[in-house]
């Protein structure tokens, strides 16, 4: 999957979306065929999976954690399934925010076993049964929506309302990860984060197609005490400009930014800059969760870059409070309609 999308994928179709419409119609026709497959594998607990219709930088893993809590707030043991993008480690595997490392199983899955059981796997199947083997009863996929070989019983389909699906083009010519019709038909309901007005057109046809919306609001945590401080923002994620409005939120003086690839590892040289460059312009250092957790364990200066670099934590607040349950409720009455049917054959 690409790390750092195109601007051009953001704006207005031009000419290099028309020129790569031949390719983006041949990846489209693919990504179709494997989202109308019926060749996927069961587990015996629900299944949601929080996806989006494009590439990175909607909200997935705070919306993921989100369930989780509304989960254990009624007594599940629920788990999170990753492919650990971004990290090394290619067998199923467990994830301890004690003793992994980003580069080993990636920087969500850190954040997500924070939260709660996590596992990763190249191989979805595995890694649900492998999620089924320690307890869970409930699992969770950070994304996978459009590729998994896995039932999942509720398909929760993320949307920046500020960034909607960009140029509407698929990958390479756009963002889109798989034909709009084809993800239509297979989500369950839209969550809207924030108050713009780029996916009004997706969220009424989603209505008209009897698809649950919920509005949801990112927010800070704990991030009050920085108005009026000047601070230095940097981080790697899949929307940098989304992080840099967040921290003039929360009324900070914003003197410089600096971006990188999502997922991104820091060089010696780039983390002495960084901090140069805060030393220089007399702020802090501001970055995300993500960022952070990458730094963990890491070479050269990252201890130091870690320890100097305040996290904005961020959470996604359902605009009504018992949506997490309707979720939930509903991924539960799915799995017990499922089990009762026969095996498609």
């Amino acid at each position: 999957m690409v790390s750092e999308a195109p601007p051009f994928w953001w704006t207005k179709p031009d000419w290099r979306a028309r020129a790569l419409w031949p390719i983006s119609h041949l990846y489209g026709w693919i990504a179709g065929r494997r989202m109308r497959s019926r060749r996927r594998a069961q587990v015996p607990v629900p299944v949601i999976c929080v996806g989006n219709f494009t590439v990175g930088g909607a909200g997935k893993t705070p919306t993921a954690i989100a369930i989780a809590r509304a989960a254990r707030a009624r007594g599940l043991k629920p788990g999170f399934l990753s492919r650990g993008y971004g990290g090394s480690l290619d067998v199923t595997t467990v994830v301890d925010p004690h003793h992994h490392r980003a580069r080993a199983v990636g920087d969500e899955p850190l954040l997500l076993a924070r939260e709660a059981l996590t596992v990763i796997s190249r191989k979805r199947i595995k890694g649900a049964l492998k999620l089924v083997e320690e307890g869970a009863d409930l699992i969770i996929m950070d994304d996978g929506f459009q590729s998994a070989r896995l039932v999942f019983d509720y398909a929760l389909v993320v949307i920046d309302t500020r960034r909607g699906i960009g140029n509407g083009h698929l990958v390479p010519g756009g963002p889109v990860r798989a034909p709009l019709g084809e993800q239509m038909r297979q989500a369950s309901a839209l969550l809207a984060i924030g108050d713009g007005a780029a996916a009004d057109r997706l969220i009424r046809q989603a209505a008209r197609a009897g698809k649950a919306i919920h509005p949801a609001t990112l927010v800070t945590v704990g991030a009050g005490d920085l108005a009026g401080q000047a601070v230095m923002a940097w981080s790697g994620i899949a929307d940098n400009e989304k992080f840099f409005r967040t921290v003039r939120e929360t009324g900070a003086q914003l003197q410089m930014t600096r971006s990188f690839p999502d997922h991104h590892f820091l060089g010696e040289d780039e983390m002495a800059e960084l901090l140069q460059q805060a030393e220089d312009l007399g702020c802090g250092l501001v970055t995300t969760a993500k960022d952070s957790v990458r730094l963990g364990g890491g070479h050269g200066r990252s201890e130091e870059l870690q320890e100097k670099s305040r996290v904005i934590e961020v959470e996604i607040r359902f605009d009504d409070p018992k949506g997490p349950d309707a979720i939930i409720d509903a991924a539960i009455a799915n799995a017990r309609q499922r089990k009762l049917q026969p095996p498609a054959g």
